[in-house]
């Protein structure tokens, strides 16, 4: 079976997961265009800015353009020599997941008629909106919201747009509930995209974050509970690229604090994904609390461990990624982390769509910088 069937194997997972603009991008999405992206957003070059504020303590970053014995890399394929290799250590040190993947059967559990919010900016189109119940494992069915536009021409981009720590999860991005900044999937589908919002498993069935993780990890021994949020973000893309409506060449990710950790990691181990935005995850391993059980655990806070997520940053590349920092979470001290991977997106050619944008606003998504995300979005799928 292939990935975009759902029937993953662990091989087979391996070898899928490594292999003013505003209008412009909206009507390119509106008429169904399937070629690649025909212009940049306009603020490209203020995202690849360094920050004029240094930050206190930077983070001591590995060089990513050398090899085993530390000699450079100079070309496009000894980096993707040693792009394996970064690849292959990030995935044993998340740990193996096995099993197949289910295919992606979504049952109608709620569809709301064709809408236009009538508290969310205007100007664009209405959207349908549906509660649907899939599987993330064998056996484990959990649910979703997919939101559609209420006029489909054309094969569509398609988003997964993942929710922050809120126990209203999948409410949030579908719009239901929650901070306007946060409605990913309801405006990018008013946007001309279809947009899928999967439950992190954490909220699905009882007990606390740790019990969750503590059955997941007795189903899959070894595995951090980052694994399961990879696996299951991976299974909403399997999702998107099953619908008849939605291009498979055109997938992207979008998510806010917890739901920025999971899109960084989708886009880094999933190729399928072609346009990313993380925003507020906390980039560096320090930054946050990468070291709860449901992350990546004690592990990553050893001395020992000498890997950071720079070499995610690598591992996207060249598909764009725009990281989001509001300086709690992420904001200049992030720099350092663009700064080292946009060497190996040069490699592929300019322009480099990688890129650091901060608000300076808070944990929070600013109404100027929810346009700035979908614009990138729509621009780059």
């Amino acid at each position: 079976m292939s990935a975009l069937s759902g029937g993953t194997s662990r091989r087979k997972f391996l070898g899928v997961v490594g292999a003013g603009a505003v209008p412009l991008a909206l009507s390119r999405v509106g008429r169904g265009d399937e070629s690649a992206p025909a212009a940049e957003v306009p603020w490209l070059a203020e995202v690849q800015r360094e920050p004029e504020k240094k930050p206190k303590q930077p983070v001591e970053l590995s060089p990513l353009l050398v090899d085993a014995a530390g000699q450079p890399l100079k070309t496009r394929e000894a980096w993707q020599v040693r792009r394996g290799e970064i690849r292959r250590a990030w995935l044993d040190f998340l740990g193996e997941m096995k099993g197949e993947a289910p295919r992606p059967r979504l049952e109608v559990i709620q569809e709301d008629p064709p809408f236009i919010p009538p508290l969310i900016r205007g100007g664009m189109g209405g959207c349908v909106r549906q509660r649907v119940r899939y599987e993330t494992e064998p056996g484990l069915a959990v649910e979703g919201y997919l939101l559609k536009p209420d006029k489909l021409t054309g094969r569509r981009p398609g988003v997964v747009a993942l929710h922050s720590t809120v126990n209203f999860t999948i409410r949030q991005p579908a719009g239901l509930e929650g901070e306007p900044g946060l409605f990913f999937g309801l405006q990018l589908a008013r946007r001309g995209c279809v947009a899928f919002c999967p439950t992190c498993f954490l909220w699905v069935g009882e007990g606390s974050y740790d019990d969750k993780v503590l059955r997941f990890q007795k189903r899959h021994p070894g595995c951090k509970g980052m694994a399961k949020m990879l696996w299951d973000a991976m299974r909403a893309v399997d999702v998107l690229a099953s619908l008849e409506e939605v291009d498979p060449k055109r997938l992207g990710a979008v998510g806010h604090s917890l739901g920025g950790k999971e899109a960084l990691y989708l886009a880094a181990f999933d190729e399928r994904i072609k346009a990313a935005v993380s925003s507020e995850g906390g980039i560096g391993t320090t930054f946050s609390n990468w070291d709860a059980p449901w992350y990546l655990g004690k592990d990553v806070a050893a001395k020992t461990f000498r890997r950071e997520h720079h070499e995610l940053l690598a591992l996207a590349a060249p598909r764009a990624f725009l990281l989001v920092g509001g300086e709690s979470a992420d904001g200049d001290s992030s720099w350092p982390f663009i700064q080292a991977a946009l060497p190996v997106y040069r490699l592929y050619g300019e322009p480099c769509r990688l890129g650091l944008l901060n608000h300076a606003k808070g944990h929070c998504v600013p109404p100027e910088v929810e346009e700035r995300i979908h614009e990138w979005l729509t621009t780059y799928l």
